[in-house]
């Protein structure tokens, strides 16, 4: 298991947490630009990080944004 650059994974979180804010406050409207950026986003957060060598669930929570945004918050947590 890598050393985890915490600050930047928390900064990429912190990305993450608005593009989903903005997606919530779209409603009914086109939103598939969102869509692909946040999926975009949580992809390249596991390459970068590596981030099913901190936690392996995390590969199957990655189709739930909200509890992949809790499990990096964790992953941050442990390795702060």
């Amino acid at each position: 298991m890598g050393k985890l650059n915490v600050q930047k994974l928390a900064e990429t979180l912190k990305y993450l947490e608005s593009k989903q804010r903005e997606l919530k406050r779209q409603d009914q409207k086109d939103t598939r630009s969102l869509d692909s950026m946040i999926k975009y986003l949580k992809k390249d957060m596991m390459e970068q990080h590596n981030l099913s060598d901190h936690y392996q669930l995390i590969k199957q929570e990655i189709k739930d944004t909200e509890t992949f945004i809790e499990s990096v918050k964790n992953i941050i947590e442990i390795n702060s």
